[in-house]
């Protein structure tokens, strides 16, 4: 077995027995549910608005290439700067070059889950620029040295006395601050770090190709003061964000802020079409846009796994998923995780090392059932299974047992041939450790019902 399918199995079996977590999990899973219950109202007829969603999406991966060469033509226009990066490595040397040239010292970063794939914060620490998150959830993360939990909610597992404990822990506040109290803490130590910062970096929600804009939706307004502070604006985006109209956010904004946070739409919804223009009285003199690949060629190049590069990032199929309400979003172990993690890290990051996380599902189709735009989850879970096992990831153990498998069950007289005595002990050889201390093995009947209707019938 690979050695991260084993650490990832260990923390899984950890995770699972911790019913804190589970319990912190379920409550803040329950308030959503509620949430998205009331947004959902608000259309006429959500399944044709998921419907419409998904064809726009399906025609602007289609013709990904034509939609960013009409991003760019239009964002430079207006004096933005497009930068295209194929790999996490290119672009944080872009982002460094850029640093270097405006000889920043400090970075405000507004929510981004392309700037935690390429690890941003730790590079950017690694050459003397400190680069400081904004949003409330990933501050609080960034505080207790982890990654973000989850796509929309990074902190979702901390309860609020866990959050207290970490702010009187590092900042030295009251350990029994309200979670408003802490809110305001927060605000105070961040607004000084807007104003010092050369920089602001922000990811992008969508990216709109028919006027060369970036869209970009939050609750906190973080985002706003990250790009109207400092003089330069960077931003990351994957290259699948791309809608290919300004209309389209009309569908797409209200779908996102029901699915991810309940709400009919986010507080703050901003477009941004490039640096300030003349006669403008703020935002930056100089904004650029990295176009990052990292790996998403290789799943615009497999037409199944393609759909999976529509999705909009709600995060809705994590609150959905058994497996991750149980085993939580840093078991994972990488940026995207919960069903959209299982699907697409195999193909990112590669499939020999990740090809278990499309293993780690129960496969009972509810992540496809709340997609806004209706990607089929759990059908491209079973096609990266199938790709691991065509491209010979699997042992040769495993290959064996399968065929054995095989040959008994497709054979009615073999299978009258092992008692249930062998059947049991079968099962009690190689499944006892794999099933887990805390589940029961399946206990076979002495006899099978064919050979127990055979001399019924005789």
């Amino acid at each position: 077995m690979h050695q991260i399918a084993a650490t990832f199995l260990e923390k899984s079996e950890i995770k699972a027995s911790d019913l804190s977590h589970r319990a912190t999990i379920n409550f803040n899973i329950g308030k959503y549910n509620n949430a998205v219950k009331n947004g959902k109202l608000q259309f006429a007829d959500l399944a044709v608005a998921r419907e419409r969603a998904k064809n726009i999406k399906w025609r602007a991966i289609e013709h990904l290439d034509n939609h960013l060469e009409e991003f760019e033509q239009n964002f430079t226009r207006r004096g933005g700067k497009v930068i295209w990066a194929e790999t996490a490595e290119q672009v944080q040397q872009e982002i460094l070059a850029i640093c270097r040239a405006k000889n920043c010292k400090s970075i405000v970063k507004s929510k981004s889950m392309a700037t935690e794939e390429v690890h941003l914060n730790s590079f950017m620490e690694s050459n003397g620029i400190e680069c400081v998150e904004t949003d409330l959830g990933e501050y609080i993360q960034q505080l207790d040295g982890e990654p973000p939990y989850h796509i929309v909610t990074p902190a979702m597992h901390k309860s609020k006395e866990d959050v207290a404990r970490l702010f009187a822990e590092k900042l030295g506040t009251d350990p029994s601050l309200t979670p408003e109290q802490l809110t305001l803490v927060a605000r105070e130590k961040l607004r000084n770090k807007y104003l010092e910062a050369e920089i602001g970096i922000t990811g992008a929600n969508f990216i709109i190709a028919d006027t060369g804009s970036v869209a970009v939706t939050e609750n906190e307004g973080n985002a706003r003061l990250t790009t109207a502070f400092p003089k330069t604006h960077i931003v990351l985006v994957g290259i699948e964000k791309v809608l290919p109209s300004i209309t389209d956010l009309g569908l797409f904004w209200p779908l996102l802020a029901t699915y991810g946070t309940g709400q009919h739409v986010t507080a703050y919804n901003s477009i941004f079409s490039g640096p300030r223009q003349e006669g403008e009285v703020d935002g930056p003199e100089e904004m650029y846009v990295i176009l990052m690949d990292n790996g998403r060629t290789n799943i615009l190049q497999d037409t199944v796994a393609r759909e999976s590069l529509y999705c909009i990032r709600c995060g809705s199929c994590l609150n959905a998923c058994p497996v991750y309400k149980n085993i939580g979003g840093h078991t994972y172990d990488t940026t995207y995780s919960g069903p959209i993690g299982s699907v697409i890290t195999p193909h990112l990051q590669g499939m020999d090392s990740y090809m278990h996380l499309s293993f780690a599902s129960s496969l009972c189709g509810n992540c496809t059932e709340v997609c806004p735009v209706r990607i089929n989850l759990h059908e491209l879970l079973l096609h990266n299974r199938q790709k691991a096992v065509e491209e010979n990831f699997t042992s040769g153990g495993e290959k064996f047992a399968w065929f054995v498998w095989k040959q008994g069950c497709t054979s009615r007289k073999m299978m009258n041939m092992a008692s249930g005595k062998w059947k049991n002990f079968f099962f009690r050889r190689f499944f006892s450790k794999g099933w887990g201390d805390n589940r029961e093995l399946p206990v076979f009947a002495a006899k099978s019902f064919n050979q127990l209707w055979k001399e019924r019938h005789s």
